[in-house]
């Protein structure tokens, strides 16, 4: 029987869901290979669970799908999703990712703060006060 790992990752607004069968340790994201994936920094973070796992990445096929959010928002979305269907796939990297990282297995829940009225976008400043009423001429 072969044994398939569905995961998904979220960070902000960017969505991931990671499947992972066995296989020959194709990596895609978006179908394109990781080795081509840019920017590089993000490129290197979703390569960080593959690191740590292994031989066990070299005989699986890993294919992720990510929407939604920014660059560095998908990376990290798609790197929980890596993460997690590899502890899924091998209950023994659970122990090794948590010690690394704790955020290759659990996922980041701050978002961004709502606007506010009367503040000019921003979310949290005071609005600005305008003295020029009190000057006298």
């Amino acid at each position: 029987m072969v044994k398939i790992v569905i995961s998904t990752g979220k960070r902000k607004r960017a969505v991931a869901r990671a499947v992972l069968k066995p296989g020959k340790g194709i990596i895609k994201i978006n179908n394109q290979p990781i080795n081509v994936y840019q920017p590089e920094m993000s490129r290197l973070k979703l390569k960080e669970p593959l690191i740590l796992a292994g031989d066990v990445a070299k005989e699986i096929n890993v294919n992720i799908n990510v929407f939604g959010g920014g660059l560095s928002s998908q990376a990290e979305a798609a790197r929980l999703a890596l993460a997690k269907s590899l502890v899924k796939y091998s209950k023994k990297l659970e122990k090794v990712f948590s010690e690394y990282d704790r955020h290759l297995l659990v996922a980041d829940v701050r978002r961004k703060e709502t606007r506010k009225p009367n503040t000019h976008g921003k979310a949290r400043a005071k609005r600005q006060k305008s003295y020029r009423w009190l000057k006298k001429w």
